[in-house]
C-alpha cells in the first residue's frame, strides 16, 4: 500500500515522502491517526504543489534575512555600564540591552536571536545576529562608562 506521510515517523520516512507499507498498518493505525493519506494521483499533486509553494515562501524569508544583514551593515552599537576605576562593569550587558540598542537605529530584532560571549569588562566586543538559518550577521559592540 503506497502512503504519503503528513508528518516524521521514525523509522519510516518523512513529511511529504511516498512509501509503501502493508495494508493493514496504514488502513488501521497511519490514516487513522492523521499520520498519513493515500498516495492517490490527485493526493500527489496536491503535496507537490505545496512543497513547490513552501520553497518559495522559505526562499522569500531568507533573501528578507539577507536584505536585513546588508542593511545593518558594519554597524557599532554603544552601550553604557556602570564600571568601577579597573574598568571591570558592574552587572552583564545582556542580549536585551542589544535589542535595545538595535531598536533605536531601527531594526527590530529578537533578543532570543542575539548571542554575545560574557561581558566583564569596558571594551568593544563582537555580538552575533541569528537572523535566519542561513544567514548570520555580526555587530560590533562597544561597553563604555556610563555617566
Amino acid at each position: 500500500m503506497e502512503i504519503i506521510l503528513k508528518t516524521d515517523i521514525a523509522g519510516l520516512g518523512y513529511k511529504n515522502d511516498t512509501v509503501t507499507v502493508k495494508p493493514g498498518y496504514g488502513r488501521n493505525y497511519l490514516i487513522p491517526q492523521g499520520f498519513a493519506m493515500m498516495a492517490t494521483p490527485s493526493n500527489k499533486k496536491v503535496v507537490a504543489e505545496n512543497i513547490r509553494q513552501a520553497a518559495h515562501k522559505v526562499e522569500k524569508i531568507r533573501n528578507d534575512a539577507q536584505a536585513l544583514a546588508e542593511k545593518i551593515g558594519e554597524l557599532t552599537l554603544t552601550i553604557p555600564a556602570k564600571a568601577g576605576e579597573s574598568g571591570k562593569i558592574f552587572g552583564r550587558v545582556t542580549s536585551t540591552q542589544i535589542a535595545d540598542a538595535l531598536r533605536e537605529k531601527g531594526f527590530d530584532i529578537d533578543r532570543k536571536k542575539i548571542a554575545i560571549d560574557e561581558v566583564k569588562n569596558l571594551g568593544t566586543y563582537t555580538a552575533s545576529l541569528d537572523l535566519h538559518k542561513e544567514v548570520k550577521h555580526k555587530v560590533t559592540v562597544d561597553v563604555v562608562a556610563a555617566e
